[in-house]
């Protein structure tokens, strides 16, 4: 069962004071099809400086991508994956193909990798681990071993996440849009 987030958000009455405007479980958690992951939408802007707003900017689809001039704050929770079946794997790679077939095109994925969720954004990612451990697999082949308190600050690269372990990972992302040097 995924780990519901509570989500508070602050803004402004109509005299200027500040206030809490949403406080409760962040409704935007979705399952990623075939691998378990859940995906928590917490926030998402679409400029730079950001706009402040009273409305609910994550009540949206907006895929992993950021806006290219805005930023996502997203949750994910990374299911134990030590005992994946044949089976459960090949469920993942299939639904990885699926997603990659759909995906915008500030969304590259590398399904001939050694990890079917290998994928680049065009983005800048701060990753925060919040809870337990995971591995950062580069296309370079290296891995690096990751635990709660660990941060990541990721340019555009190609990676992919796997949890040998056999407790959920809880990783807090923020994207940012950025200019890529394979677009030039």
């Amino acid at each position: 069962m995924p780990k519901k987030i509570r989500r508070v958000v602050t803004g402004h009455n109509k005299a200027g004071k500040a206030v809490v405007l949403m406080d409760g479980d962040a409704p935007n958690a979705k399952v990623r099809p075939g691998t378990g992951l859940v995906s928590t939408l917490l926030w998402v802007t679409d400029t730079a400086p950001a706009k402040l707003s009273d409305k609910d900017l994550a009540d949206r689809e907006i895929g992993i991508t950021p806006p290219i001039h805005g930023t996502i704050l997203r949750i994910l929770e990374i299911p134990a994956g030590a005992h994946r079946t044949p089976e459960q794997l090949a469920a993942i790679r299939a639904a990885r193909a699926n997603e990659a077939a759909h995906a915008p095109s500030n969304l590259q994925h590398d399904l001939t990798s050694r990890h079917p969720g290998m994928h680049r954004t065009e983005s800048v990612d701060y990753a925060l681990v919040l809870s337990g451990e995971v591995y950062m697999l580069l296309d370079d082949e290296s891995e690096t071993h990751l635990k709660t308190g660990d941060v990541v600050v990721m340019q555009g690269t190609y990676h992919a996440w796997a949890n040998r372990g056999d407790q959920p990972c809880m990783i807090a992302f923020i994207l940012v849009g950025a200019e890529v040097p394979w677009k030039k």
